[in-house]
């Protein structure tokens, strides 16, 4: 799932947008000691609409392209389904990304109130590509909020057209038929990857250096980090923004960078993750800490293929594996999303960049999509055709 944040300003018509979890009375330039502690108070878990998900997914070309999308989309999410919602039961009957994202959106906005006064109050708004609330539901409320400002914000830290592309072309779309946010009526701006920013970084290692602490200290300094993000087909990635995070945050020791989710016949980017852990068993490796770094909060594929099966497949071969927790509430991580934010708005205003990053408006060598092309120049003009 993809979540793309635009947000509302009802004061001032001025709109900023992200997520996140707990407000504070004062901003802090750093958290309690306490506080930089992985938060593990689980929120409520939400069981989506598991075919209308998959079958979204199976639709979007952008993700995965297959040939008669249209006639092999619906058969692959009908017979992916039941399979799907078995493994939602095995992880508790939900998933709590909707939750995470809410409570992320919340506690960024409240640290944006006091860090931008000028543009408060900000309000965040979740439109996820694949489940409710979908881009449709955030732009129904958007307009009927009066919102005039927005920031389109990936929850994907590092862009690839498959994901925050993707995501992109749907606001675009959506705002296109609806009839309300493409012509005008908005000024949007994007912030479209944010791989290697610091308060990310400092979010994963504080939550690595707590998951060290799970093994045993003379065997600490001989613990094999792997990152683990999510597989796309190989023609349509750009691997260089998650291995960019990686690279920031691996001086705690060997470091391997993995892929886990492969769906359908197509090449997919490798290794998968299951497969790199028997290598390293193979080679007497007996330490391993997973760290999934392609999403900002926990949700089945963490929950499930890395926490069951994956650690299943561990424990045949003898390995301990561990897993660091995923972003979730941390407040380290809420803090950077404002802090990302804020400095987005700050520049915006002093017209030191633009409504989209060249990086953004930059097409792919060969590209012959007809959607980007249009929402990049849209993107480019504030959200005006």
């Amino acid at each position: 799932m993809l979540v793309l944040r635009p947000a509302t300003s009802a004061a001032r018509t001025r709109l900023a947008a992200p997520l996140a979890a707990r407000g504070l009375a004062t901003v802090r330039s750093a958290p309690p000691k306490d506080e930089t502690k992985p938060r593990t108070d689980e929120p409520v878990r939400q069981l989506p609409e598991v075919h209308s998900f998959l079958s979204r997914l199976f639709h979007d070309s952008d993700l995965i392209p297959l040939p008669m999308q249209k006639v092999l989309a619906p058969v692959i999410a009908k017979r992916r389904t039941p399979k799907i919602e078995e493994q939602y039961k095995e992880i508790g009957g939900g998933s709590p990304i909707r939750a995470w994202t809410e409570k992320q959106g919340e506690g960024m906005c409240a640290l944006l109130d006091e860090l931008n006064p000028e543009s408060a109050p900000h309000k965040p708004y979740i439109a996820f590509r694949y489940a409710e609330p979908l881009t449709e539901t955030a732009l129904q409320q958007m307009q009927a909020d009066g919102v005039r400002r927005a920031v389109a914000f990936t929850q994907y830290p590092q862009y690839s057209c498959s994901t925050t592309g993707s995501s992109l072309n749907e606001l675009y779309r959506v705002a296109k038929k609806q009839g309300w946010g493409a012509n005008g009526e908005v000024e949007w701006s994007t912030i479209d990857r944010w791989p290697a920013d610091r308060g990310l970084v400092k979010a994963f290692a504080n939550n690595i250096r707590h998951a060290l602490d799970k093994f045993p200290d003379h065997e600490r300094n001989d613990v094999v980090i792997l990152f683990s993000a999510h597989s796309l087909p190989i023609e349509i990635v750009k691997p260089v923004h998650a291995r960019s995070r990686r690279n920031s945050v691996r001086d705690y020791g060997g470091a391997r960078f993995l892929k886990s989710s492969k769906v359908g016949p197509k090449a997919w980017q490798g290794p998968q993750t299951a497969k790199a852990i028997e290598g390293l068993a193979k080679q007497g490796q007996k330490n391993v800490l997973l760290v999934p770094v392609a999403f900002t909060s926990d949700h089945i594929e963490t929950l499930y293929e890395l926490d069951i099966e994956v650690k299943e497949d561990a424990d045949k071969l003898g390995v301990r594996l561990e897993r660091a927790e995923s972003l979730n509430g941390s407040p380290i991580f809420i803090r950077a999303l404002a802090d990302i934010v804020s400095k987005h708005l700050k520049d915006y205003d002093s017209g030191k960049i633009a409504p989209a990053s060249s990086q953004l408006l930059l097409r792919c060598p060969g590209c012959t999509n007809p959607r980007c092309g249009k929402t990049k120049e849209w993107l480019a003009n504030a959200g005006c055709e």
